[in-house]
């Protein structure tokens, strides 16, 4: 639709979102979270604005194949803190990518999109698996016709 000036103006009801697959095995941590934030934002889409949801769905699978470089394995700490005193948890990532790896790349995705509720809205669309099997196969062949 076009407005008194003659720009395109992205309405939701012009969004159709697509679903994008990837394979984590061998890929780096952080440069593959920065391209499934830009996808969750729509950045890659000519009709991204900041106010509407234009982002895609994305399906991660082998996510426990990740690649970390350097000495992240063993110096990077994830921190939870439960508000007592002395309750103040921290764990490595190779302990974390033994026990879940799918936490440490949804965190990772986490802190690269917007922090309040659209935020929030993009980071459900992210589905996340250890193996190579996934049960979203009938919405990725929905979209090749």
């Amino acid at each position: 639709m076009a407005n008194n000036n003659g720009l395109y103006e992205t309405k939701s009801s012009d969004l159709r979102p697509k679903w994008h697959q990837f394979d984590a095995e061998n890929q780096t941590l952080g440069r593959l979270s920065s391209m499934i934030a830009r996808i969750l934002q729509g950045k890659h889409k000519p009709n991204y604005v900041p106010h509407l949801n234009t982002g895609d769905f994305v399906i991660v699978t082998n996510v426990e194949k990740i690649r970390a470089t350097g000495q992240k394995l063993t110096d990077k700490m994830y921190y939870h803190y439960s508000g007592f005193h002395g309750g103040l948890r921290t764990e490595t990532l190779a302990d974390i990518l033994e026990k879940n790896p799918e936490r440490v790349l949804r965190q990772s995705v986490k802190g690269m999109l917007p922090k309040n509720s659209m935020g929030r809205k993009m980071l459900s669309r992210l589905k996340l698996y250890s193996g190579s099997e996934h049960p979203h196969q009938a919405q990725i062949n929905s979209g090749q016709k």
